[in-house]
This record gives C-alpha cells, structure tokens and sequence, in this order.
C-alpha cells in the first residue's frame, strides 16, 4: 500500500509541481491531495495537471473547525507537505500529525526566518545584509513559524552583481532539486 502525501501550498506551487512529478511513477507514494487557502492559486492547475484532488479553505474551517484534520485521515495521509504555505499549522493539526509535517525555507534558517519571512521577502532580507550565501532549509514544522528541526540545508553563493532574480532563480534551482528527494527519505522512515 503507497504512503500518502498531501501538499499545502498557497501560490505557483512550482514545488508542489516538483514533488507530484518526482512521485508520479513512484511504487512507495503518491500524491494524494493537494490543499489551499487560495483559491486563485495556480497550484490548483497543476494538481488539475496530474489529476490529483484539491481543496480549498478559508481561516475559519482552517483555525476552527475539525475539517482539514477529518480529511486528512479519511484520505489516510502519512505526511503534510508544505510548499509555500503561508499560514501558521493549527496546533490541532500538529498534534495529530506530530513529526510528519515537513516546510521549506528559502534561508538558511535561524536566520531570514519568522512571521512574514517568505518569498521575496526573504531574499531582500537575505540581499540587503550583504549575505554572501543564500540557501534553503526543510525541516519539520511545529507550532512557530520556522523553528522546527532541520532535516536538510543547502548554500549557493551570492555574487556581488546579483541581482533579487538571480538569487530567486539559485534558490528554487536548490528547492526543486532537493525537496522532492528529502519528501521521498522522510515517508520512507513513517511506519504505514
């Protein structure tokens, strides 16, 4: 029986996109649901894309109904992905999924990293103090925003004529290179 990953994301969802990829043909998972609190996010058309099933929430059913954890477990999810999810995980969520939910960071966390750290926000952070690396950090979510384990980092150097696309661009080269791949040795180690 495949493990079952269901990502969150909230925009492009281009890391979404490289994980349904990467498990596409996979005999151990699978993709099993992909969840927004967006619902002009172009994550939808990609899980369209390979015919995955999607939901869409707003904060109430998110922070203060059962829903999302209810169908999670109907659906039999083993991991939580999250890939460019903005909203803080309920601490209900995290109870009943404790070290199987997993974030990436377009940082090198601890630093660039908290509330309102994401995206473009990030590398400006990471630019303006003259950072001579930028990178990533996967790791396992808990009730703050970026403070759980790490699971994996990686660096790419930040040339003085770099400009915010050029830094965006290594960043999600090493996302896309790497997430998938530590999705795939973390649902490895959960007992199905």
């Amino acid at each position: 029986m495949k493990k079952r990953i269901a990502i969150f994301a909230s925009g492009s969802g281009s890391n979404a996109q490289k994980i349904m990829e990467h498990f596409k043909k996979s005999t151990e998972a699978e993709v099993a649901l992909v969840l927004t609190n967006n619902p002009d996010a172009f994550v939808l058309q990609r899980a369209d894309n390979f015919e995955i099933p999607s939901h869409i929430f707003d904060r109430h059913e998110f922070y203060h109904t059962e829903n999302i954890i209810d169908l999670l477990k109907n659906l039999e999810i083993d991991l939580i992905v999250l890939a460019g999810f903005l909203w803080l995980i309920p601490k209900k969520l995290i109870a009943e999924y404790p070290g199987r939910i997993i974030n990436i960071h377009p940082a090198i966390l601890p630093k660039f990293g908290g509330k309102g750290m994401y995206g473009d926000y990030v590398h400006h952070a990471v630019m303006a103090a003259g950072e001579p690396e930028g990178g990533i950090t996967i790791h396992y979510v808990n009730e703050n925003y970026d403070e759980g384990e790490y699971i994996y980092q990686a660096k790419y150097r930040i040339e003085k004529d770099d400009n915010l696309e050029m830094v965006k661009f290594k960043g999600q080269q090493l996302e896309h290179l790497h997430y998938p791949r530590i999705v795939e040795s973390v649902i490895k180690k959960i007992k199905k």
